[in-house]
């Protein structure tokens, strides 16, 4: 499902939500270009995915009490591919 479809089914609070953090993706990745003063990049859709993925599952996790069940369903995600992802973090 392309965002702009996730985004008419949200309310005008979450579609608010999300716009900040793409505005911190965003400035991010423009300093990161800002920064590497002429380097060539490399990776950067990694570096951005785990990046992000990592906070995200923390946060899931404790606002679901650290059950995972619970956090996978918040995510929309398969509690399997949860597990997974937490031993990859290490936050199991």
């Amino acid at each position: 499902m392309s965002q702009h479809i996730q985004a008419e089914k949200c309310s005008h609070q979450e579609i608010r939500r999300y716009e900040d953090i793409s505005l911190c993706i965003r400035s991010a990745l423009e300093q990161y270009f800002l920064d590497l003063n002429g380097e060539k990049p490399n990776a950067i859709y990694d570096m951005v995915i785990k990046s992000a993925e990592r906070p995200m599952l923390e946060i899931v996790l404790k606002q679901a009490g650290g059950n995972q069940t619970q956090a996978a369903e918040m995510l929309g995600i398969n509690r399997n591919t949860l597990r997974k992802k937490l031993i990859e973090f290490n936050l199991i």
